[in-house]
């Protein structure tokens, strides 16, 4: 693309990374920190540039029959241009590679590889992570990153609506739902971006090689770690009848020192050692018990997390089905 005259007495000392042509006259140009468009001379106007720092705090989307219009606001003004509607994909992704790079969202030498929206959520792949952006604007600070040296898993749950695209982060999956007819694109370029990344050519070998192994704390030998003792909360039959058995072990012992302490009075030395016995039992069973109940109020908030974010992603899920996506 040739770039106008004008548009390079703008520049200063600045260097131009990329440029999109919307056809006539008229182009955009990126710059390390600007935006610069580009209105070539009409029948009613001169030609002119006008430059968008990358500083803004908040970019919004509006899509017309034809053309999509991009908003920016700053601290004390917002500035517009727009756009044909087959240019704006390209223009968003080299629009928020500028302001990421200079808010530090990435690095010198990242690079944004796709931009996707979904009604409210916002999705950012580059070379080394992904950022996810849900609200009502396009993007802004409030954005959640995944950097894929942290990645531990991935898998795609494929619907007739929508596709859930499972990202494990430090063993902790995060569940994304794309649309089906976008889905296909969002897969293809997250795969090709974590297979360069961990350098595998396949989804089979990239679990294989960010999976991580549960740890077995019964293989962890004579020491006392935190896990040692524990007791699961839920076992196998054989486990439940030697519950049982132990109860009833533990009853019997009670029932025999009641009856020897009522007709024995003479034997102290049996009563003491019984009852010992019987108080240390149950103390054994309460510490088991308080260790239960910790695990399983661990699990519980751990899938009470969970279905939060399913919620989440069910609510934009059905603002999109509303809107006819």
């Amino acid at each position: 693309m040739e770039i106008p005259d004008l548009v390079r007495q703008e520049l200063g000392d600045e260097e131009i990374q990329a440029g999109v042509n919307l056809g006539d006259e008229d182009a955009v140009c990126f710059t390390p920190t600007r935006t610069l468009v580009y209105r070539g001379e009409g029948l009613l106007s001169d030609e002119k540039v006008t430059a968008h720092p990358h500083d803004f705090e908040r970019l919004t989307i509006s899509e017309g029959r034809r053309k999509t219009k991009f908003t920016l606001y700053y601290t004390d003004e917002k500035r517009d241009f727009g756009v044909p509607n087959d240019r704006a994909g390209t223009i968003l992704e080299r629009l928020l590679e500028g302001t990421l790079r200079v808010s530090n969202g990435i690095d010198a030498d990242e690079s944004v590889t796709g931009v996707f929206r979904f009604s409210e959520l916002t999705l950012v792949v580059t070379d080394t992570q992904l950022l996810k952006h849900l609200g009502n604007v396009t993007w802004d600070a409030d954005y959640e990153a995944y950097l894929f040296e942290d990645v531990t898993g991935l898998d795609f749950e494929e619907g007739s609506v929508a596709t859930a695209i499972v990202l494990s982060v430090n063993d902790r999956p995060e569940r994304i739902k794309a649309p089906a007819e976008q889905a296909p694109m969002v897969r293809k370029t997250l795969q090709e971006a974590l297979f360069a990344y961990h350098d595998v050519s396949s989804l089979a070998d990239l679990n294989a090689k960010v999976g991580t192994e549960p740890e077995d704390g019964s293989d962890a030998g004579g020491g006392l770690g935190l896990e040692s003792g524990i007791d699961p909360l839920v076992g196998d039959d054989a486990e439940a009848d030697e519950d049982q058995s132990e109860q009833r072990s533990t009853q019997s012992a009670a029932a025999a020192t009641q009856h020897q302490s009522s007709t024995a009075d003479a034997e102290p030395a049996t009563k003491s050692t019984v009852q010992p016995s019987s108080s240390t039992d149950r103390g054994g069973d309460v510490e088991a018990l308080e260790r239960q109940v910790a695990e399983l109020t661990a699990a519980v908030e751990r899938q009470t997390e969970r279905i939060e974010r399913q919620e989440q992603t069910i609510k934009t899920l059905i603002k999109e089905l509303r809107q006819g996506r």
